[in-house]
């Protein structure tokens, strides 16, 4: 028997199957990542465009969304870091859905490298908060009702948020291209 990670035939690590908390639930994460990547891989800006009526869901939008998504937990709630470029630009009280909405003007490679730095920082975040308290470790900001999220939340909720939209993304990469699989 091996402890090497195992990888899927879609380039995607195995959570592990006996690891301790913090890597069962980023090896989870991680692998709703990379399903995400992989039902995106090989779009062009027509691909990522795409619609399934009567939704405005489209690919792209799915990867600008959960590069905010990314940066608003790990880095606003988590760390209470300042917003930054493009989220502070935008006045969301007139577009809260911005990030869907704005996708259709940026390119592949656009949209790829925003979602894919995102991750990158969200990753090394989640690593301090790690260091500093492990996956019981608070978030900076606090909610209205005045409770604040773990890490172990914040990580399920994003483990969440992946697999709620990569079933979107399976409906929109199957109605495009006809590639399916979980």
């Amino acid at each position: 028997m091996t402890d090497a990670p195992l990888i899927d035939e879609h380039g995607r690590h195995e959570p592990p199957t006996a690891g301790d908390e913090a890597s069962t639930l980023l090896g989870f994460l991680d692998y709703q990542r990379a399903t995400l990547e992989w039902k995106t891989r090989g779009l062009g800006a027509d691909g990522l465009a795409a619609r399934l009526h009567p939704t405005a869901m489209t690919l792209g939008g799915l990867l600008k969304h959960m590069a905010w998504v990314e940066d608003w937990w790990f880095s606003q709630v988590l760390h209470d870091n300042p917003v930054l470029p493009p989220w502070d630009e935008i006045d969301w009280s007139v577009d809260p859905d911005w990030e869907w909405h704005s996708a259709a003007g940026d390119s592949p490679e656009e949209l790829r490298a925003l979602w894919q730095a995102a991750v990158e920082k969200s990753r090394t975040l989640a690593e301090a908060a790690l260091a500093e308290g492990g996956m019981g470790r608070l978030s900076t900001c606090v909610f209205d009702d005045g409770h604040a999220p773990s890490l172990r939340w914040i990580v399920t909720h994003m483990i969440e948020e992946y697999a709620r939209h990569n079933g979107h993304a399976d409906l929109l990469r199957e109605a495009f291209d006809g590639q399916v699989g979980e």
